[in-house]
C-alpha cells in the first residue's frame, strides 16, 4: 500500500457549500424519482476516494463497494484496538460515498473497520430510506457477525446523519445492543456521531412546511420512510424520547456543525445523558472557528475526523490542529 495524504481546503465558504448541497440534494431526489442512475449490483474492488465528489461518483455506479479499508472480515482486534468499529452511513447515502476518508485512515490506525449498506435494496445508491427500525434490525444482525467473525466482545459505532442518530438508537434501545439491566453485557461501547438527526430535523425548513401541509407521507412515499422517521415529532423520535436520549453502559460523542443544512436546527444533534452513560456535545465550530464543513462533508472534514478518533481512544486523545494534513492509506 502507498501512502496517501488528504489535504483539507480552507478556501471553501459556507455560502458555497451551501450552494453545492443544495445541488447535490436536488440532484439525488431527481435521480431516485426518475430512476435514471446506472448501478452495479456487483460488489467491486474499490478504488480510494479521498474526497466527497470523487466518492459520490464512483458510489453511483458501484452502490455496494465498500470503502477502502472496510469488510476485511480476517481482521482481528488487537490489544491497541480492541473492538471493531462499525460505520453507519447516512440518509440517501452508501458506505462507500459516505466513509471512503474516514475508512482509510481508521484501518492506517490500527482499527478493524466494517462499512455495512442498509435499508435499500441490492443496486440502489440511495440507501438508509427505509423505516428506521426495520434500519435498526439490520443493523443488530450485522453487528452480531462482526462479532462473531472478529471474536470481540463490544463494537464501537460511528455514523453520520440518520446512521449517528435514530438508527443506531433504536438498535441500542430496541434490538438488542444494549442490556439495560446488565450494561456490561451490551454489545456497544461508544456510539460516535457526526450531524446526527437525533431529535429530527426540518431540512432548513422543509420538513416543517411538509408537516404542516399533511405532506409527510407523500414524501415518503417518493423518497423512503426514513424521511417521516427523522422529521420533528414523529413517532419514532417520541419514541426514542420518551425514557431519555441514552442508555446505561454507552458513551455518546456527537460532532454538529453550525451550517448543517438537513439536520437542523442542528442544536437538535445533541443528547442528555442518562443514568449510567456519558455524552460529549460538540459544535465543531467551537473547535476549529474556521471549519465550513457542512452537513454532508462533515464526514470529510480532516477536523471531525481527529474528533473521532479521540474518542474511539479518549486515553490517547490528542488536541485537534485544525486543518491537518491526515495520513490515510489508499490501496
Amino acid at each position: 500500500m502507498a501512502d496517501r495524504t488528504l489535504s483539507r481546503s480552507r478556501a471553501n465558504r459556507p455560502n458555497g457549500r451551501r450552494a453545492a448541497l443544495c445541488a447535490s440534494a436536488a440532484l439525488s431526489l431527481a435521480l431516485t424519482l426518475t430512476g435514471t442512475a446506472t448501478a452495479s449490483t456487483e460488489p467491486a474492488p474499490a478504488p480510494p476516494a479521498l474526497d466527497l465528489a470523487t466518492a459520490v461518483a464512483y458510489g453511483l455506479v458501484h452502490p455496494e463497494a465498500a470503502p477502502v479499508g472496510a469488510d476485511d472480515w480476517t481482521c482481528r482486534p488487537s490489544r491497541t484496538h480492541p473492538r471493531p468499529v462499525v460505520l453507519l452511513h447516512g440518509s440517501a447515502a452508501n458506505a462507500y460515498n459516505n466513509w471512503s476518508m474516514l475508512a482509510p485512515y481508521l484501518k492506517s490506525l490500527g482499527y478493524c473497520v466494517f462499512a455495512p449498506n442498509y435499508g435499500g435494496t441490492p443496486g440502489n445508491p440511495f440507501k438508509a430510506t427505509g423505516p428506521v427500525p426495520t434500519s435498526a434490525r439490520q443493523i443488530a444482525r450485522y453487528v452480531d457477525r462482526v462479532l462473531k467473525a472478529t471474536g470481540a466482545r463490544k463494537v464501537d459505532l460511528v455514523g453520520h446523519s440518520q446512521g449517528g442518530g435514530p438508527t443506531p438508537r433504536w438498535y441500542l434501545r430496541f434490538e438488542g445492543g444494549t442490556d439495560p439491566a446488565h450494561p456490561k453485557r451490551g454489545k456497544v461501547r461508544r456510539l460516535i456521531a457526526l450531524a446526527p438527526s437525533n431529535h429530527g430535523g426540518n431540512l432548513s425548513g422543509v420538513g416543517t412546511v411538509t408537516g404542516r401541509l399533511g405532506l409527510d407521507p407523500a414524501m415518503s412515499a417518493l423518497v423512503g420512510q426514513a424521511w417521516s422517521d427523522q422529521m420533528v415529532g414523529s413517532e419514532v423520535n417520541r419514541r426514542l424520547d420518551r425514557d431519555g436520549d441514552t442508555q446505561p453502559g454507552v458513551s455518546y460523542t456527537v460532532v454538529s456543525t453550525r451550517y448543517d443544512l438537513f439536520a437542523t436546527p442542528y442544536r437538535n444533534n445533541f443528547l442528555t445523558a442518562g443514568p449510567g452513560a456519558t455524552v460529549r456535545n460538540i459544535l465543531i465550530q467551537d473547535v476549529c472557528p474556521q471549519d465550513a464543513s457542512d452537513h454532508l462533508s462533515l464526514a470529510y472534514d480532516t477536523n471531525a475526523a481527529q474528533l473521532v478518533r479521540n474518542a474511539l481512544d479518549p486515553a490517547h486523545a490528542r488536541p485537534v490542529r485544525c486543518g491537518l494534513t491526515l495520513p490515510l492509506l489508499g490501496g
